[in-house]
């Protein structure tokens, strides 16, 4: 993946991870205590839409922790000793490789007994700036930049629903006692992501232009799974800066495919899309990738945002 992230050296996680088993054991294992006391599997997330699927199906029968706070930016997100320990003290952890290398490399030297990487539970595309059909038209334009593996897989109903079943697999594998209620939970969700994905298809189906411009390139397999076309201001990275002809270019393709909005994301400045949009006579509206839940959401949970980001492209593309 090309994107610029804030790590932690491996040497910085050994040595948290000798201080999470040592000194910070007694006091960062109070909620693991209460699991292990409850009969509950204690399940670490590495993020808003990982913790999403834990609790979901999960249920009753796990405690759940999420790494990553409400209103942090998860690819930038540092692991502390106090996680780690957690991490160590876990019986499952559910996270997304190369989505938080911090937590690839904690993942990776902890003694977790099911590591759970929902991005093995289905398949990955790489993308570029360009992604859906108007993009493979314009293949070897020099607007479309070359993109890195594209991680956002939680932002298609259909590849969610794919790690949602992965999920609960391997609940039921780490609690056979419960795996009846850990496979009705999976087929509730898988259900209601079903639903989702139905919304999406009739929703978008008849729309003026198919084409979007993002922030960042969060957006890719959405728009290939309805038949849209996501142009990245910032490809995969959420904090680079676009280059002066990608700004032209995008200007010039908004002008002639009729777009109407720059969207911006809640956990990311929208300086760059509001200047965008300014200079080019264009609305701003928030997609949100939903890589946390915080009071400047539109809903209370995965389902309701992505919702609500639906009303939004039917909004700016123009439904019929």
């Amino acid at each position: 993946m090309n994107v610029r992230r804030r790590l932690i050296s491996g040497s910085a996680v050994a040595a948290a991870t000798a201080l999470g088993l040592g000194t910070l054991s007694a006091c960062s294992d109070s909620s693991a205590a209460d699991s292990k006391s409850s009969g509950k599997l204690d399940v670490v997330a590495s993020f808003y839409p990982m913790q999403y699927l834990a609790e979901q199906i999960g249920g009753p029968h796990v405690n759940v922790t999420n790494l990553t706070q409400p209103g942090q930016e998860p690819h930038d997100l540092e692991i502390s000793a106090k996680q780690t320990a957690q991490l160590q003290e876990a019986d499952i952890v559910v996270y997304l490789k190369n989505l938080q290398p911090a937590v690839d490399d904690a993942v990776a030297q902890s003694q977790v007994k099911a590591k759970i990487d929902a991005a093995s539970l289905t398949t990955l595309e790489k993308h570029g700036n360009e992604v859906g059909g108007h993009a493979a038209a314009h293949d070897s334009s020099q607007g479309s930049e070359t993109g890195g593996t594209d991680p956002h897989i939680w932002l298609d109903p259909v590849r969610y629903a794919e790690v949602a079943n992965g999920v609960g697999k391997a609940l039921e594998k780490a609690d056979p006692k419960h795996a009846a209620d850990y496979k009705k939970n999976t087929e509730t969700l898988v259900k209601k992501l079903d639903g989702l994905n139905t919304q999406y298809k009739d929703g978008l189906a008849h729309t003026k232009t198919k084409v979007f411009i993002t922030t960042h390139a969060a957006f890719g397999y959405l728009a290939e799974t309805y038949g849209l076309t996501e142009e990245a201001i910032n490809g995969l990275d959420p904090e680079s800066e676009p280059s002066a002809n990608r700004v032209k270019a995008l200007e010039k393709m908004a002008k002639a495919d009729g777009v109407t909005t720059v969207f911006y994301e809640t956990l990311v400045s929208d300086k760059t899309a509001k200047t965008i949009a300014a200079d080019a006579s264009l609305k701003t509206d928030v997609l949100d990738p939903i890589e946390g839940i915080t009071d400047k959401s539109r809903g209370s949970d995965y389902l309701q945002v992505m919702e609500s980001n639906l009303k939004a492209l039917q909004k700016a593309l123009g439904t019929k």
